[in-house]
């Protein structure tokens, strides 16, 4: 094997095996942040024949051979319309940036690798002072004589209680037998006697507590001790982050280059991200202008420690680290696109602190888990954003449910809206078409739901294992087919009104995919967010949106 950036082909596969079937495998995908389209590089059955033959390669080489990591290979063409391969591993290789005939690091790395080591460097003597405080002999010392304590005291009220028992028997005796003064005077004595346990008990408690105290004014320094240390060690660590995402920047094949902080809108992009093997091929290919062909990734060395990740297998791009990244990098290659799915989304309200989008069924709200579940209200909105701005969900709709849904413009503004949601202050009212005639004008549905992990997603109503659950409901019309009803859902649970619809009311919605009739019209399901109210997050006044149902 050629120890260049970039082999041939021929230096990785024998003619035979290069006049096989190419087949697609697997789909690297992202969405352009600029036109929202899906923009896809393959994992081909060649690709995996070349990544086959650099394992044999790494197995050989016994260097390679401990350490467990992601490698990868981009097969790609040059400007001659060679065939080229080029390679690369995840992160650090034995300590090592930059190995001979490897992908080099992505630019930035050593801007603030003094930076990082400094601070890794502090952050593990922090460690080492929180596990230091943590493993105090006083603590030991401290529950040793707390058991003796609570040990001692339990014995001094079982004494007591034998005592008061005694007494009771005395008591209800003179009762019994003696009168005036001669039994006030017994009384009395047996009150005195109760005195003195509540004062032996009294007094045992303050000799053991000026005992204790000693201990604990030593714990709770060192606890306070611990809290600032972990404060200082959280601040270290977003300002080691901050460094990251400034100094690492990466190129596309459009031409455009930026940071991480640019490319990812969130409060915490994972570490490590920009170190993997596909970031790392892909903007190597872009700044040599070679024309990505198919990737491939695939784990080498010992198995990960949770066993995800097993010796030669193939894997697909990271959720957390390259997938938020995949469309700015393939961003500019021509072809391999995929028309977005055309869903209108329009925003009926902005201003400073959130903004109320009116969400098409079919549409998510929030990004799922997986290339093909990224498309959603927040990433479309980051894309218009470029980025720059803080989006979130403060509830959620379901895919298949249109209407309001509310995004707050920063962290504080979203705390402040989910407290509100998480209190119940907020008021949702829905319309939906059930497919049936409903007796009842109005009621309530109380049912509780439960999650059943054998039948995901799937919700059911369980009242062993179910969260309590409580709709409001209004009939709007009937034609005699269908049920035009209103729903006030009291609580928010997971496909609560789907639930309740069809458990509560003996009907479900109309186009209902999940628990619907198998006949039913499914272009779309028949639940619309229409109404909401809740208190603005700076004047604190009630605000009210409203989006008339479109069905």
């Amino acid at each position: 094997m050629v120890n260049d950036f970039s082999d041939t082909v021929e230096n990785f596969l024998s003619h035979e095996l290069l006049s096989g079937d190419d087949k697609v495998t697997y789909w690297y995908e992202g969405y352009c942040p600029k036109t929202n389209q899906l923009l896809r590089l393959p994992r081909t059955t060649l690709a995996e024949k070349i990544a086959y033959e650099l394992m044999d390669y790494l197995r050989e080489d016994g260097g390679f051979d401990g350490e467990g990591k992601m490698y990868g290979i981009l097969l790609c063409e040059d400007n001659s319309g060679r065939l080229k391969v080029i390679k690369a591993f995840s992160g650090l290789w034995k300590g090592r940036d930059n190995i001979s005939g490897w992908v080099n690091q992505i630019p930035g790395r050593k801007k603030f690798a003094m930076a990082e080591k400094i601070t890794l460097a502090e952050l593990d003597r922090i460690k080492g002072e929180i596990i230091l405080l943590e493993s105090l002999a006083v603590r030991e010392e401290y529950q040793l004589l707390e058991g003796k304590y609570n040990q001692d005291y339990q014995k001094l009220r079982e004494i007591h209680r034998e005592r008061k028992r005694l007494r009771n028997n005395r008591r209800k005796y003179y009762q019994e037998s003696l009168e005036d003064i001669l039994l006030q005077e017994k009384l009395e004595n047996l009150a005195q006697e109760s005195r003195k346990d509540d004062w032996e008990r009294r007094t045992f408690k303050k000799k053991w507590n000026n005992k204790l105290a000693f201990f604990k004014k030593q714990i709770y320094d060192a606890d306070k001790q611990i809290q600032e240390l972990k404060k200082k060690r959280k601040n270290l660590s977003r300002q080691l982050q901050s460094q990251m995402q400034g100094a690492y920047c990466l190129t596309n094949f459009a031409g455009e280059t930026l940071s991480l902080s640019e490319l990812v809108n969130k409060s915490f992009i994972p570490t490590g991200t920009g170190d993997c093997c596909a970031p790392k091929l892909l903007h190597y290919a872009a700044v040599n202008s070679l024309k990505p062909i198919a990737m491939a990734e695939f784990w080498w060395g010992l198995s990960s420690p949770n066993g995800e990740k097993i010796l030669g297998n193939f894997y697909p791009a990271c959720v957390e680290r390259c997938q938020p990244i995949m469309g700015f990098l393939l961003s500019g290659l021509d072809g391999n696109t995929i028309k977005n799915n055309d869903y209108d989304m329009e925003i009926i309200y902005e201003d400073s602190y959130f903004l109320v989008v009116n969400k098409p069924s079919g549409l998510l709200s929030v990004p799922g888990r997986g290339s093909d579940k990224f498309d959603s209200v927040e990433s479309r909105l980051k894309v218009m954003g470029k980025g720059g701005i803080f989006f979130r969900a403060v509830h959620r709709l379901d895919q298949d449910t249109s209407g309001i849904l509310v995004i707050a413009k920063s962290l504080d503004c979203y705390k402040y809206l989910s407290q509100q949601f998480a209190t119940r202050r907020v008021k949702k009212v829905y319309e939906a078409l059930l497919a049936g005639v409903i007796v009842e004008s109005e009621g309530k549905i109380d049912l509780p739901l439960w999650a059943n992990p054998d039948s995901r997603p799937l919700q059911e109503v369980s009242y062993r294992f179910g969260k309590d659950a409580l709709t409001v409901f209004r009939v709007m019309g009937c034609d005699g087919v269908n049920t035009r009803v209103e729903f006030l859902p009291i609580t928010g649970r997971t496909h609560q009104l789907r639930v309740h619809s069809l458990m509560g009311l003996g009907f479900p919605i109309r186009g209902d995919r999940l628990y619907g009739f198998m006949g039913d019209n499914r272009d779309r399901l028949h639940l619309h967010a229409r109404e909401i109210s809740f208190h603005h997050p700076n004047t604190g006044e009630k605000v009210f949106f409203n989006i008339p149902c479109p069905f």
